[in-house]
């Protein structure tokens, strides 16, 4: 069920499996791709699972602005600091623990969320009567995953399959000329760059010419397929806390 099409009375029985909280980002995905593209992705697996799951789920309204201060350089990115985004999400998030709900899953479709819902889930899990998990689409696509970038083939595939009035066809090679080959600036095992225009021109990260629309649509199944796997296994998991030593 998707919360924000309901009304409250089609609530009052509904005794969801588990919680779906879609969380993404407002940022460049270079020329060719929308601003939203984050959350988009997010929102577009968690209703497909909602959709495709054997079971009940709950889908919240998607959270759209993440931490995304990398791309700042960019026009039209916004962003909230990590312990803004941490406080909202939390909040936002146990708030359903009002109803009984206690299974929360995290669908994520930004990089710059990952480590801080990963504490938010954790930190939920630990201090509450619930059970939270942080789930990041692209990182349960299988071998697609390494060529994972930014408004990349993997990104460029999903929205041509499912948003394509949103990609800019006739952006797609400029984008692809003035991306770079992967993410940062690396001497020692280590990042030196903190802002994305430090190593990307137009703010692409891989090539978006390998992302067709039929690699789109087996993306999503496999994200899909994935998610429901998760929350079969939290329905079956003992989420009580281990006890002290």
């Amino acid at each position: 069920m998707r919360l924000s099409e309901a009304a409250w009375p089609d609530t009052t029985d509904l005794d969801p499996d588990a919680v779906l909280v879609p969380v993404g980002s407002t940022e460049q995905h270079g020329p060719h791709a929308p601003l939203g593209t984050d959350h988009l992705t997010a929102e577009t697996v968690a209703n497909a699972a909602d959709d495709a799951y054997d079971g009940t789920l709950a889908v919240t309204p998607t959270i759209t602005v993440g931490i995304s201060e990398e791309h700042r350089q960019f026009p039209g990115t916004m962003y909230v600091s990590p312990d803004t985004f941490r406080d909202y999400v939390r909040d936002a998030a146990t708030s359903v623990l009002d109803h009984d709900w206690r299974t929360i899953v995290f669908v994520n479709g930004h990089g710059g969320n990952t480590d801080a819902l990963r504490e938010v889930a954790a930190d939920i899990t630990r201090h509450e009567d619930a059970y939270a998990a942080a789930y990041t689409w692209f990182d349960a696509v299988g071998d697609h995953s390494s060529e994972m970038g930014h408004a990349g083939p993997l990104e460029t595939a999903f929205l041509r399959h499912t948003h394509p009035d949103l990609v800019r066809e006739d952006r797609i090679e400029d984008a692809r000329d003035g991306a770079s080959d992967g993410w940062g600036d690396w001497t020692s095992h280590m990042n030196l760059a903190y802002d994305s225009a430090e190593f990307s021109e137009n703010g692409v990260v891989g090539d978006p010419t390998e992302g067709s629309a039929e690699r789109g649509a087996e993306l999503l199944s496999l994200a899909t397929d994935a998610l429901c796997r998760l929350v079969d296994e939290l329905g079956a998991r003992d989420t009580s806390r281990p006890p002290h030593k």
